[in-house]
């Protein structure tokens, strides 16, 4: 019922032939061994750091279930805590009166409670050890890198779709790996940002990080953050918006999914 509000019309996943159908497809059918790992967003940095070195991997200061257990004397400021198994949660920690009201109001029992596979029915949630990070906060120019979503296709960066902000406006745009600008975007998601933004001097570092990573995969997203001496990676994401995420114009859908073989890594 999600996918027909959101499309319009029902998903063939027995023949998918657009990227929000093969995203069904692979939810449903492909149980690879090593996406539990690429999901978990603390695992996963030992499989970035093999791929494209330790450089690139956020640093971890914590992880386990329990806040009780924290040496607060041993997190530097300003940091980041989250879940290792859902998306879209998660706190800065930027003085330590945040962190005050972090145990306070302890969000560590309702985050492990989440069951994201069964939300979402994405399998490779449910073989995640469930636990809570606390990791280096990353920063730019004083404030939040740029988040770069790059798409890669059998280990082929397709596209990046970058989220901005803009007098606390949100704005997404999409790049060719070349960097040109493409016209698809997601109506549901952030507006279109209305001007250019300049070819990053690492993106050449961007598309070879991407690509190793993705090298043996049919289909990954790979998070990058820029912080303009650095490249980190932030998460990899097998289910982009679950499969549900509206494209326009729509037959980007279609022209986005010929890019994705899905016998891959099907099983």
């Amino acid at each position: 019922m999600k996918f027909w509000s959101i499309k319009g019309e029902w998903p063939d996943v027995d023949h998918p032939k657009t990227f929000s159908e093969k995203v069904q497809y692979r939810k449903i059918h492909d149980r690879n061994p090593l996406y539990g790992t690429l999901v978990d967003k603390l695992a996963v940095k030992d499989y970035v750091a093999e791929k494209v070195g330790a450089a690139h991997v956020i640093p971890t200061y914590w992880a386990g279930t329990n806040l009780s257990e924290v040496d607060w004397s041993k997190i530097s400021l300003p940091a980041v805590i989250k879940p290792n198994h859902a998306s879209g949660l998660g706190e800065f920690l930027y003085t330590p009166e945040d962190v005050r009201r972090l145990k306070q109001n302890d969000p560590c029992a309702e985050w492990l409670a989440i069951d994201h596979a069964r939300y979402n029915r994405e399998w490779a949630y449910s073989q995640v050890d469930r636990k809570v990070v606390i990791e280096q906060m990353l920063s730019k120019d004083g404030g939040i890198p740029w988040d770069y979503r790059c798409f890669v296709f059998n280990g082929r960066l397709s596209h990046i779709i970058i989220d901005t902000r803009t007098d606390d406006q949100g704005y997404s745009a999409t790049y060719s790996r070349e960097w040109e600008r493409l016209p698809f975007y997601d109506p549901d998601y952030y507006p279109p940002y209305p001007e250019e933004i300049p070819r990053p001097e690492q993106l050449d570092l961007m598309v070879s990080l991407s690509e190793k990573i993705g090298r043996d995969l049919d289909f990954v997203r790979v998070d990058l953050f820029d912080t303009g001496d650095n490249l980190y990676v932030g998460e990899l994401t097998l289910y982009p918006g679950g499969g549900f995420e509206a494209f326009e114009p729509p037959e980007y859908d279609r022209l986005i999914g010929d890019k994705w073989q899905v016998a891959k890594s099907a099983g």
